[in-house]
């Protein structure tokens, strides 16, 4: 957790990005660290979080990261929650709360809220297109014996 807050404070002083860090631990060793860069890449999922699980990744040469653990300086938001559900992290350490995110204007409430809604009941409408067609790379899916399910 010690590293995460590191990450997250060298983050702010360097102006990179907002005050978070994260880093990915396997068997007590560092696999993957990240820090927000948002504004530096222009990338809106450049959280600390993902950066972190990209890294790990690639270290491990995996996309499941069962037997890993997380550590990251603030409570995930909605984004890098679910990827860290998607990537099968063990356990969630966070240091600041996303109430306290929220004080210094980092406020994923917002967020939760939409999420608990119908999509049709959301703030960026969402309709269904084309779903015939957007079928077929499901059927192929479905068809093709020698995928690697994820």
């Amino acid at each position: 957790m010690r590293k995460a807050i590191a990450l997250a404070s060298d983050n702010v002083r360097s102006g990179n990005g907002g005050p978070f860090g994260a880093v990915i631990v396997k068997n007590g060793a560092i696999v993957g660290e990240g820090a927000n860069s948002v504004t530096r890449d222009n990338d809106p999922t450049a959280h600390a979080e993902m950066r972190a699980i990209r890294a790990a990744c690639r270290s491990l040469g995996v996309f499941s990261l069962q037997g890993c653990e997380i550590y990251a300086s603030c409570e995930p938001c909605p984004m890098c929650l679910a990827a860290i559900y998607w990537a099968r992290i063990d356990r969630i350490w966070f240091g600041n709360t996303s109430a306290d995110a929220a004080r210094i204007a980092f406020d994923d409430a917002f967020l939760y809220r939409e999420l608990a809604l119908p999509a049709r009941d959301r703030a960026i409408p969402s309709s269904m297109l084309l779903r015939d067609q957007a079928w077929e790379s499901f059927q192929l899916w479905l068809d093709t014996p020698n995928k690697k399910p994820y």
